[in-house]
């Protein structure tokens, strides 16, 4: 029998059914089926998650990716594909997500303990912003600057306002603007100025190529940026988390090869999904149907995809949906990750980026046989509907210091950093 492990971040404010519900504001949606064909309903829908039906759209050349919908949406996807494609991150990214983690892991091992969300957090904004191209500044800074978007009030799609009142809304912009401004000045600009110079092969010099304005790239750095630390962050410290807390899961991923590791990694963010809530506007009506019937959703309407619910559907994940279970042996249409990662449209790019990096941090992690020596605690972020865990503090302990691991010589700068040509053992299908 295959290493059982619960789900870990649990919302008690959050209903588990029905699997489809109407109260007159919002259809919620707790089907992997009529989830799915609300996702893939192309040119039916419109994003309407983050906040994305208040973003202006007048300021802007091209339409974000994050809320463009339609061809141009379609054409914006294929042209970034080419960065974020599963042998593209094998290939081209491998040596340097490599060797940035094992960086991360020899300096853990010198102090004798780390707080993983925070080594996290610096990991995957190097990572990130690497492959977009925000090279010219400090990973440091920038962590801070991205986490400075979150500090947000509170909202509710559903309500008027979005749940917020006016003095909430002056407040939102201040606490956005300040980072935003700090973000361009300190490390979008520099990028900017240095792609012109000479053009690169990241999303950046992509962007400048295409035509994109300022305004245009600065958004697509924020949403790259903030997408791509924000979840990927949450996501190594959860399955962290799960590996270090279920000793036969822990040792059956830390003997795994790569393929076998990223199938629990896979089951583990099916699991515990960092966003989970994704949201729709209805543009035409929408027929739907599940075991409980059929529905149509009409024109205007907002529509709740419930991840959490989503992932956990027994219909198709099978026997015990609500523990992880590598190999559950799903139908070749349903993703592993259940809607972890989005569908259709809008589905996550940065799929293999994430669990690619997330795996080199985490197995390079455990290799030490860390020790838990404080739990997270778990709070939420109801902009992106996810969870936050903070403060995983681990021991980590070798059985003997490598000569070449000290404060005298820390880990490659970016100056330093080469593009790998080819690992083939670090190719990976998803």
């Amino acid at each position: 029998m295959k290493p059982l492990s619960k789900r870990r971040a649990i919302r008690d404010d959050e209903n588990t059914g029905p699997s489809v519900d109407y109260d007159g504001q919002m259809w919620r949606i707790r089907s992997f089926d009529a989830a799915r064909a609300v996702l893939r309903a192309r040119d039916q829908t419109t994003q309407a998650g983050f906040t994305a039906e208040k973003i202006p759209r007048g300021y802007f050349r091209h339409h974000p990716i994050l809320i463009s919908d339609g061809e141009d949406h379609d054409a914006q996807r294929r042209e970034v594909a080419r960065f974020f494609a599963p042998s593209v991150v094998a290939e081209k990214y491998g040596d340097f997500i490599n060797d940035r983690a094992q960086a991360v892991v020899d300096n853990a091992v010198m102090d004798g303990r780390c707080r993983l969300d925070e080594v996290a957090l610096h990991y995957s904004v190097d990572v990130t912003a690497t492959v977009v191209g925000l090279t010219e500044s400090s990973i440091e800074g920038m962590a801070k600057r991205l986490v400075g978007f979150f500090r947000q009030p509170p909202v509710d799609l559903a309500a008027p306002a979005m749940g917020r009142t006016r003095r909430q809304w002056m407040q939102a912009a201040i606490n956005g603007l300040i980072p935003i401004v700090s973000f361009y000045c300190a490390d979008v600009r520099p990028a900017i100025r240095s792609r012109r110079r000479r053009e690169r092969n990241d999303v950046l010099s992509h962007l400048l190529t295409a035509g994109y304005g300022t305004a245009d790239i600065l958004v697509e750095c924020v949403t790259y940026g903030t997408a791509g630390m924000v979840t990927t962050r949450e996501f190594i410290t959860m399955a962290c988390w799960h590996l270090l807390t279920n000793a036969e899961l822990g040792r059956e991923y830390v003997e795994a090869a790569l393929p076998a590791r990223l199938e629990i990694l896979e089951e583990i963010i099916r699991l515990d999904p960092v966003v989970g809530h994704l949201y729709r506007r209805a543009q035409a009506d929408i027929d739907i149907s599940d075991n409980s019937g059929s529905f149509t959703i009409s024109d205007g309407d907002l529509i709740d995809v419930c991840v959490r619910q989503t992932n956990t559907d027994p219909q198709v994940m099978g026997p015990d949906p609500e523990t992880i279970c590598p190999g559950r042996g799903l139908n070749r249409a349903t993703p592993a990750a259940g809607m972890s990662f989005s569908d259709g449209a809008h589905k996550c790019p940065g799929q293999a980026l994430a669990l690619y990096e997330t795996d080199a941090l985490v197995h390079k992690l455990l290799a030490h046989r860390p020790r838990i020596l404080k739990e997270p605690t778990i709070s939420w972020d109801n902009v992106i509907e996810g969870y936050r865990l903070r403060g995983l503090d681990l021991s980590l302990m070798a059985p003997s210091r490598p000569a070449s691991v000290s404060r005298q010589n820390p880990p490659p700068t970016r100056s330093r950093l080469q593009t790998a040509d080819s690992h083939p053992s670090m190719r990976m299908t998803i």
